[in-house]
């Protein structure tokens, strides 16, 4: 067996942990790239979601290299990454190739013996002990909290940062070492090393940056290439950025939904607006806004792939919010047809004018 993953965020660090901890094959596919969305396009549905056709290229370049099983997470919602397991699959083996796909979706949609079958198709493959497996899910679950740290930490020290480009610099460190390190143990070493570094940036108290929250559906915020690196530009404008959807958010969320005692927080806030889950992470993106202007952020940016159903429901109900808050909020819609000059256009407008309302606080106190 070699498995291999659609890339999102931080999550092939996190795999890399495991698999190395079982001693399973594995193929990480290269961080996402023109080339991997053009595979992509080229075999997908012309109408479906940005996220499907750039995971569609992950599995092919990892197929090419030797990937035998695809790994993927599942849902049974009305959003249509629920169909995504049997879609996916279905067009890979119509292009020829010979692959198992291991949907793990949540235990409470197909009952706990079910998914633990499904994880066992995969530590069956390891030679390890029982602890040695139970081990290599702490390690990853270690990791990806530990990558989650550091990046949400540099977000919201990067407006404070004394020497310029640090927090940026320090985030690209520590993702290229992990990629290479040997082992889990150096991996986990690198990371504690790179979360005491980022601790310690040097940052000047008496900044007043610009503080915006991003906020949407779940591939889009997570996976850098997806949204045009976002957070990567708002942090070469010295922008602070906060966002609660990460994937270690994601697999808590996941193991207390069962006992419905996932993100209560975010339930609470987004009450008022949306009470119900709809598909997808409409709720998360409402209560998101609300908890994001209640702790001092200056707006919001929500992302989403064309077509989004459950986004465009959370589209419909943000202005009332922004009215009602008075925060704003800008909607950007992504698909491979988004021109990167008038993405950023909007951008440094929404953000001159969040500066200006800023000052404005300041000079008269409102």
């Amino acid at each position: 067996m070699k498995v291999t993953f659609p890339h999102m965020g931080n999550i092939y660090i996190a795999a890399k942990a495991v698999f190395d901890t079982l001693g399973v094959e594995y193929v990480i596919p290269e961080l996402n790239n023109r080339k991997a969305l053009d595979v992509g396009v080229k075999h997908s549905p012309e109408e479906i979601c940005l996220p499907f056709k750039i995971m569609i290229g992950n599995y092919i370049e990892s197929i090419e290299r030797g990937a035998d099983t695809v790994i993927i997470v599942g849902s049974c919602g009305p959003c249509r990454f629920g169909e995504y397991g049997e879609l996916q699959m279905n067009l890979i083996k119509r292009l020829g190739y010979d692959v198992d796909f291991v949907m793990l979706d949540a235990p409470k949609d197909v009952g706990v013996k079910e998914f633990l079958d499904r994880i066992s198709k995969i530590t069956s493959h390891s030679k390890k002990s029982k602890i040695e497996k139970m081990r290599a899910i702490k390690n990853g679950l270690t990791v990806i909290n530990l990558c989650d740290g550091i990046d949400a930490k540099a977000h919201e020290l990067v407006g404070y940062e004394i020497n310029r480009g640090e927090c940026k610099r320090l985030l690209k460190e520590y993702k290229d070492k992990a990629l290479h390190s040997n082992g889990v143990d150096e991996l986990i070493s690198i990371l504690r090393e790179y979360k005491k570094k980022i601790n310690n940036v040097k940052i000047d108290k008496n900044k007043e940056p610009i503080k915006v929250g991003i906020i949407g559906e779940i591939y889009t915020v997570i996976e850098p290439f997806s949204n045009l690196y976002i957070e990567d530009r708002l942090m070469d404008f010295g922008v602070c950025t906060k966002r609660a959807l990460t994937p270690s958010w994601w697999v808590k969320d996941l193991l207390t939904k069962s006992f419905k005692l996932n993100s209560l927080d975010i339930r609470r806030a987004s009450l008022k607006y949306l009470p119900y889950y709809i598909g997808g992470h409409a709720r998360e993106c409402i209560g998101e806004t609300v908890l994001g202007q209640k702790s001092g952020l200056d707006g919001a940016i929500q992302l989403f792939p064309m077509g989004c159903m459950p986004e465009i429901v959370s589209k419909a109900i943000l202005p009332t919010i922004s009215k009602d808050k008075d925060f704003p909020i800008l909607t950007l819609v992504i698909d491979e047809m988004t021109g990167e000059a008038g993405y950023i256009t909007r951008i440094e407008a929404f953000l001159d004018m969040l500066e200006r309302r800023k000052k404005a606080d300041v000079l008269y106190g409102s």
